[in-house]
């Protein structure tokens, strides 16, 4: 199967550089996958799994919160706002970060703040439940 470069890019550290046959990602408006030859796309991304297809059978996940994607035909890098491999992820550790977001949630008068923290504490949810799968 045909190939494109996928790099993905954390705050701390490169999470992935390498020849890949598909990525999923979890964008703003809503989860894409991306394959070779694809059009030209610049998206965001919210909480949620990147999932990296290496070959059939075979890949990577990685759990990231927010960022953007810039999508070509022949590459795909991700600027990731945060990430962490799925092997270094624990349901207690997105537990502790939906407590935090909630806190901040229940501290805060400003609604559109509100909106978008409890969007944010929803997206982690699904992302537990896609990671306990």
């Amino acid at each position: 199967m045909a190939t494109f470069h996928f790099d993905f890019v954390g705050p701390e550290r490169t999470l992935y550089s390498g020849e890949v046959e598909a990525v999923q990602l979890p964008g703003a408006e809503g989860e894409m996958t991306v394959l070779p030859g694809h059009a030209p796309v610049l998206t965001t991304l919210k909480v949620g799994v990147i999932t990296v297809t290496e070959r059939a059978g075979n890949g990577k996940r990685i759990y990231v919160q927010g960022g953007f994607a810039d999508i070509g035909p022949n590459t795909v890098t991700v600027l990731a706002e945060r990430a962490t491999p799925i092997e270094e992820i624990t349901p207690a550790m997105i537990d502790e970060e939906i407590r935090a977001a909630q806190m901040l949630h229940d501290a805060t008068q400003d609604l559109a703040r509100r909106e978008a923290l409890n969007a944010q504490i929803v997206q982690m949810q699904e992302a537990k439940h896609t990671l306990s799968l």
